[in-house]
């Protein structure tokens, strides 16, 4: 990222600080006690990213001064400098990073939905792995996780699972993860020991915030509920608790049945739908444009943006970006920063 846009971006946080501040002073903010708490904690974020820069800058100015004082023959001192300057260097690149992220909707909470493709019990149990890794990810950087619908395969594994991945900039990093996901193996299904590929989609968009309205008309909306399944104790087989809600213009259906309550689960379930149509009006507004200008669409539903490879050798292949790791374990142990970072990086420079 060149020095300009790191500006353009420090720049833009100060005016958004000044634009947050400027609503703080006036007498409604505080009625929606609510909204007026993300706002604050959106200010911090804000006031502490710009405050990282300044100290950074004014850190590479005094090593500047330092540089230029000191004598050759200073082995000591030069060994200090040098320490000082790979330490800010490594806090720079960790800024730079930050910048990455400064989509409108980077900051918010992701909906990551895992569905296995063709192939039966081998895709079922590939998407319950890819599952596990998303959530070790989670975990390593202290993101809350919850299942809001879960479609367990037939023989083993998941055929369907929805999580919301509750954390700061969740969306920025999880947006590179959409796309399929294959998986070569030899197969501990198979008793003679054969390789196979199986595939699994993932799909990730952001859980809107109150700020952004998405109208949603009951008259729109067929509304069912069933018992749900799987794990939950004797309540979840005895109550029709798990809702799916139709949104009839589009088509899109969404279901939760993590709740022992109907209308908890009802309530989540609005938010996954207003997500996917936001979604949805955000997509068919990038064709419109596409269409307009004649770009060639980059990114379409069942392209292949990564490969895990473990026999008859061992990699992970990022096709986008070309990264590649041979420690498949530690990738599907949720290692899988290097790969984001690498995307987001990329697709800056597209």
């Amino acid at each position: 990222m060149s020095n300009c846009e790191v500006i353009f971006d420090v720049e833009h946080k100060r005016a958004r600080i000044k634009e947050i501040e400027s609503r703080m002073s006036r007498p409604e903010f505080w009625k929606d006690s609510k909204k007026a708490k993300d706002i604050i904690g959106e200010l911090k974020s804000l006031k502490s990213s710009c405050l990282a820069w300044e100290k950074a800058k004014k850190l590479h100015k005094e090593l500047e001064e330092l540089a230029e004082i000191v004598e050759r023959q200073d082995s000591s001192s030069i060994s200090h400098l040098q320490k000082d300057v790979t330490k800010i260097s490594a806090e720079l690149d960790k800024l730079e990073f930050t910048t990455l992220l400064s989509g409108e909707e980077d900051k918010n909470n992701a909906i990551l939905n895992i569905h296995a493709g063709a192939g039966g019990t081998e895709s079922c149990d590939w998407t319950a792995m890819l599952t596990r890794m998303y959530l070790r990810w989670a975990e390593r950087r202290g993101f809350a996780a919850s299942t809001l619908d879960f479609l367990p395969g037939e023989e083993a594994g998941t055929k369907n699972i929805t999580l919301l991945i509750k954390g700061e900039y969740a969306y920025g990093y999880l947006k590179s993860e959409s796309g399929v996901h294959r998986l070569v193996r030899i197969s501990p299904f198979d008793a003679n020991k054969r390789r196979h590929t199986s595939f699994a989609s993932a799909d990730v968009i952001a859980e809107i915030t109150e700020e952004i309205k998405v109208e949603l008309r009951p008259e729109d909306l067929k509304i069912d509920t069933y018992r749900a399944s799987g794990a939950g104790g004797q309540h979840v087989n005895v109550t029709d608790s798990a809702v799916r809600i139709t949104h009839q213009p589009t088509g899109i259906v969404v279901q939760c049945q993590n709740e022992r309550s109907q209308f908890k689960n009802k309530s989540q379930a609005l938010k996954v739908l207003r997500a996917r149509i936001h979604e949805r009006e955000k997509e068919e507004q990038r064709k419109k444009l596409e269409a307009e200008y004649g770009q060639k669409q980059e990114i379409a539903w069942g392209r292949q943006i990564r490969s895990y490879v473990m026999h008859p050798y061992t990699m992970v292949k990022d096709h986008r970006t070309n990264l590649e790791k041979g420690n498949v374990s530690a990738v599907m142990d949720g290692e899988i920063d290097d790969f984001i970072e690498a995307y987001l990086k990329w697709k800056i420079k597209k």
